[in-house]
């Protein structure tokens, strides 16, 4: 793709899914303030937050193509993650939407997407602010923990019970040596160390990006 329409196009999606992020996280905190409850961040953004989810699997092909300098390994492990706990879980289990957890994902994910996609949107132009940058590269150091234990973990260690009254995805798994029930035990071990990666990665990136801007700064 040549650079400048690769440029405008890296533009017109992050910009996409920042204001995207940003109606959803006003659906929750509209919610959040007319009910005074954390039960229906679902009802409210979930639907939006399930189609930009989706939609993020470009980020995969983004990084397969060398479109972005991230890969696709460490883009895919995210995706994947998120997508099977919105879909196969929140989506499928009604008697999960209104956890307090679910509000918990949903509101950490909503910023830290705001923040990351605005920093991706500013930098595809050559001109973020640094507050941003900032932001990118600190936010997660909270929001990321936040997320995942209390939100992601805690809501699918919760489903176990009624994935397993109701033998979700019976039908899926029947030519299978196990249950979905039994999948979705693997998947809470080893999810906490797949995350750690990730997370171990972003500080990583905090060190360089944060240190390269305060050397530009300082030059």
């Amino acid at each position: 793709m040549p650079g400048g329409i690769s440029t405008l196009y890296l533009l017109a999606y992050n910009s996409f899914q920042a204001i995207g992020w940003t109606v959803a996280l006003t659906k929750i905190l509209a919610n959040l303030s007319s009910t005074s409850s954390l039960n229906g961040a679902y009802a409210s953004a979930g639907h939006l937050i399930s189609i930009l989810q989706c939609a993020a699997f470009l980020e995969v092909i983004h990084g397969a193509i060398g479109l972005v300098p991230s890969g696709a390994l460490l883009p895919l492990m995210q995706w994947g993650g998120r997508t099977h706990f919105l879909l196969a879980i929140v989506a499928k289990l009604d008697e999960v939407q209104e956890l307090p957890s679910v509000f918990i994902t949903f509101l950490a994910w909503s910023i830290s997407e705001v923040i990351r996609y605005s920093h991706y949107a500013f930098s595809s132009t050559g001109n973020c602010p640094s507050w941003i940058t900032y932001l990118r590269y600190t936010a997660f150091i909270v929001l990321y923990p936040l997320g995942v234990g209390p939100g992601e973990i805690w809501t699918m260690y919760q489903a176990l019970p009624i994935v397993k009254k109701k033998n979700t995805y019976a039908d899926s798994f029947s030519s299978l040596p196990f249950s979905y029930y039994d999948f979705l035990k693997v998947v809470l071990v080893i999810y906490p160390f797949l995350w750690l990666k990730l997370y171990l990665h972003m500080f990583k990136q905090r060190r360089a990006k944060l240190y390269k801007h305060h050397g530009k700064k300082r030059a």
